[in-house]
């Protein structure tokens, strides 16, 4: 829509206030909630606020940053007072000299789609996001009391978290979202819903929506909502396999049907370039001390770099589908990563692989988690990093990272890590309570 038409459709629906939305380092969503009589100097781009306050952003002497909205993003907010409801914008973070805020983390995506636009390519992404529905206690507060003792595609009874889900879809719908599926998955309370293929920006978009949607939708129904990948030991922790390809001229440029798998050389180079960068990427895909409890062995975790046609345990993965829909899934990231960082970082990656033409190994058809290690090295398969530690530290020495993320994010996202590794290093858990209070 342009101006006029999103001005026209807010008299139209009788909308109150307008929240214009933005996202820090961490990927955690931040908005501004504006009154309609100043939706035009919105639309203008001429809200201003102070970026020194959000995580990830300028010092306090370079505060001023503007708001500019991405009129394609508006969306009426489904929970809304129905006398007054309330819309919202996804905004760019600009200067104000009139440029973009190089560490905003929507701009950071668009330089990297733009660097595959010059190399003839449009990417596009979907996303597979996990999340536990809790109840929560008689103050509201979330418990880790599980709601169902389901499993994979299971048919529960009708139940809370069933109903849940059920909203949960009705309210993407009404947000434009084209839901594909939605099912119980393999943990108990554990849900997983699926929407349309996209191109990478909009997948990037449609996960923060996503995410505001589910966690608002569990609270009114009295659960908590949490995509924290492994907030129970035991079971199986939560991830965001994340689908991807690339179009050429208005083709799937990884379809090739005279190739072997029929995948084109520029699969064959992205997938390399992925598993070549894999550790480096790490740190973006799963950006939390509790991302490295899911990526441990035995609970359907892709911990080994590798590729396969259609084998779900390594960890880029050639779905069967040809054609048009010929894609990769790569399997490693949650759904704590900056899903703009995150798509920037796999996509830079595939880049560089069709850059520089790197061929990935032979795929491998076997279990790679019934392997031993001298089975896996003779194989080449190597392993992702196994703490936030050691991430960071592949992170850091990423010549790739810093050129696609851009210095000033790099740095940022280093020293968030380090500061959070440290906190966590520093602090004494649960299980060393229980191993060593009584016994020393």
């Amino acid at each position: 829509m342009d101006k006029k038409e999103i001005m026209e459709l807010v008299k139209k629906e009788g909308i109150g206030f307008i929240r214009l939305q933005i996202c820090d380092i961490n990927g955690m969503v931040k908005n501004a909630e504006i009154p309609v009589d100043q939706l035009e100097k919105a639309l203008d781009g001429r809200v201003m606020f102070d970026g020194s306050s959000i995580e990830g952003f300028v010092r306090i002497d370079e505060s001023d940053m503007f708001l500019v909205p991405d009129l394609d993003t508006f969306a009426i907010l489904p929970w809304s007072d129905e006398k007054k409801p309330t819309a919202r914008l996804i905004c760019d973070v600009y200067r104000p000299n009139g440029k973009p805020y190089e560490a905003d983390p929507r701009h950071v995506l668009k330089r990297v789609l733009a660097k595959a636009k010059e190399m003839g390519f449009e990417a596009y992404a979907g996303p597979e996001p996990e999340f536990f529905l809790f109840k929560r206690d008689d103050n509201g507060r979330p418990t880790l009391d599980l709601h169902d003792k389901g499993g994979y595609f299971d048919l529960m009874p009708v139940d809370l978290g069933e109903e849940t889900r059920k909203e949960i879809v009705l309210a993407l719908e009404k947000m434009g979202f084209d839901v594909e599926m939605a099912h119980h998955e393999v943990a108990p309370a554990q849900h997983e819903i699926d929407f349309a293929y996209s191109d990478a920006l909009k997948t990037a978009d449609n996960i923060q929506t996503f995410k505001i949607v589910v966690k608002t939708i569990a609270l009114f129904k009295g659960l908590h909502a949490t995509f924290m990948p492994k907030p129970i030991e035991g079971i199986n922790g939560s991830g965001m396999h994340t689908h991807q390809s690339l179009s050429k001229d208005g083709k799937n440029a990884f379809y090739d049907p005279q190739s072997q798998y029929q995948l084109s050389s520029v699969a064959l180079n992205y997938i390399g370039g992925l598993l070549t960068h894999a550790r480096e990427i790490t740190l973006v895909t799963n950006p939390t001390v509790n991302s490295y409890k899911r990526l441990v062995p035995g609970y359907e975790a892709p911990v080994n770099i590798g590729w396969s046609i259609g084998n779900r345990t390594a960890l880029v993965r050639v779905p069967a589908i040809r054609g048009e829909a010929t894609r990769l899934e790569y399997r490693s990231p949650d759904p704590t990563a900056n899903p703009y960082f995150a798509l920037a970082a796999m996509i830079g990656a595939g880049l560089d692989g069709i850059e520089k033409n790197i061929e990935p190994p032979n795929p491998v058809e076997e279990n790679i988690f019934q392997m031993n290690e001298e089975e896996k090295a003779s194989k080449g398969i190597g392993q992702l990093p196994g703490t936030l530690q050691e991430a960071i530290y592949e992170f850091e020495h990423s010549s790739l990272m810093k050129e696609v993320l851009g210095e000033s994010v790099f740095e940022k996202l280093i020293k968030t890590k380090k500061r959070e590794w440290s906190r966590f290093s520093a602090s004494v858990t649960d299980w060393e309570r229980g191993e060593y209070l009584e016994l020393y």
